[in-house]
């Protein structure tokens, strides 16, 4: 039996390559694999065309077809992603059982965590509408329409992996004049995904903030949820953990800049500058005149402390004297 060895890279890039890839506590921006299977409709092409252009630069397009099926075999697939690096992926196909199906997912350990079936009711192409397109690496506005999203368990999930899918970084402020796209994901009675993109267009209004209106810019899909599978709620729990570092508690005057470096401001009471141990040079050192004028200020503090005793014996005796004389005078009464 050969024995098991972890071949190290022998190149710098290799290295590189490898070191981009480990575990990192404020992880890279996920990218996607979108691929064909083995027969595709010339709508689901164009579908992955346009999504592979929403985007871009995080995605990772295969230009042949692949004979896998995720839900029966995904061996080929998860080694795939973790040779390009995704984790997200979307693969098209169509048969005649399941006509152009979408599948999406996303990987965990180098696993499918979450994946869903899709079926593309109805499709209009990105060049099909005739309206300005937003510049490249536009953050998108995601927005989801509907109560039925908080129902189930399983809905729930469905609007994580789209999230997960679409979002291309988290951000705490936004500029806005950045705000040029919108992605709309809205679920209907009968449980009809509606995907809509729209362009943001700001217009006067004759006051500080501008008036909006949403031009659709495609591309436009109906979806229908045809199979899922997700993960158990213990890998899933597993799987959305942080580290401990990003969730530590708040303490007052200590903060955390971005390479994880501690910063605190301590508040120091007010001293007496009076009783600081000062660095002792001869400048510093008592005159003659000093050390006299010290030791006849403590002769003096002596001399009155002693006087002030024996005064206090003498008060003590005069008043032991006049006791005694009232015991006499006592006993001749009697």
């Amino acid at each position: 039996m050969a024995s098991m060895r972890i071949k190290k890279p022998t190149t710098r890039r290799g290295k590189r390559a490898l070191e981009e890839r480990e575990p990192k506590t404020i992880e890279n921006l996920k990218k996607v694999l979108i691929m064909e299977g083995r027969k595709c409709s010339n709508e689901i092409r164009q579908a992955l065309k346009d999504l592979n252009m929403l985007k871009n630069p995080n995605a990772r397009m295969m230009r042949r077809n692949n004979d896998v099926t995720p839900f029966e075999d995904a061996t080929l697939l998860q080694h795939l992603s973790k040779t390009n690096d995704c984790h997200l992926f979307l693969f098209g196909s169509s048969s005649k059982k399941r006509p152009n199906n979408l599948i999406m997912g996303r990987i965990y350990d180098e696993q499918i965590l979450d994946m869903i079936e899709l079926g593309i009711d109805n499709y209009k192409a990105l060049v099909e509408f005739k309206t300005e397109k937003i510049s490249q690496y536009t953050k998108p506005v995601i927005i989801f329409n509907g109560y039925k999203w908080r129902l189930t368990e399983e809905l729930r999930r469905i609007k994580s992996l789209l999230l997960d899918m679409f979002r291309i970084d988290q951000l705490d402020t936004i500029r806005l004049q950045g705000l040029e796209h919108v992605l709309s994901f809205t679920l209907t009675d009968d449980l009809t995904i509606l995907v809509r993109s729209y362009r943001i267009q700001l217009k006067k209004s004759g006051q500080r903030t501008p008036r909006i209106e949403l031009v659709e810019m495609g591309p436009s899909l109906d979806l229908s949820v045809r199979r899922t599978k997700i993960a158990s709620d213990d890998l899933y729990k597993i799987a959305m953990k942080q580290p401990a570092i990003l969730k530590a508690a708040k303490r007052k005057n200590v903060s955390r800049d971005e390479l994880g470096n501690v910063h605190g401001r301590v508040h120091v009471g007010k001293q007496d500058i009076n009783a600081l141990q000062t660095r002792k040079m001869k400048g510093l050192r008592k005159t003659a005149e000093e050390k006299r004028a010290e030791k006849q200020k403590k002769k003096t503090g002596n001399s009155e402390s002693g006087d002030a005793s024996m005064q206090g014996d003498d008060d003590v005796d005069s008043h032991d004297d006049g006791n005694e004389g009232m015991d006499v005078d006592s006993g001749e009464e009697e």
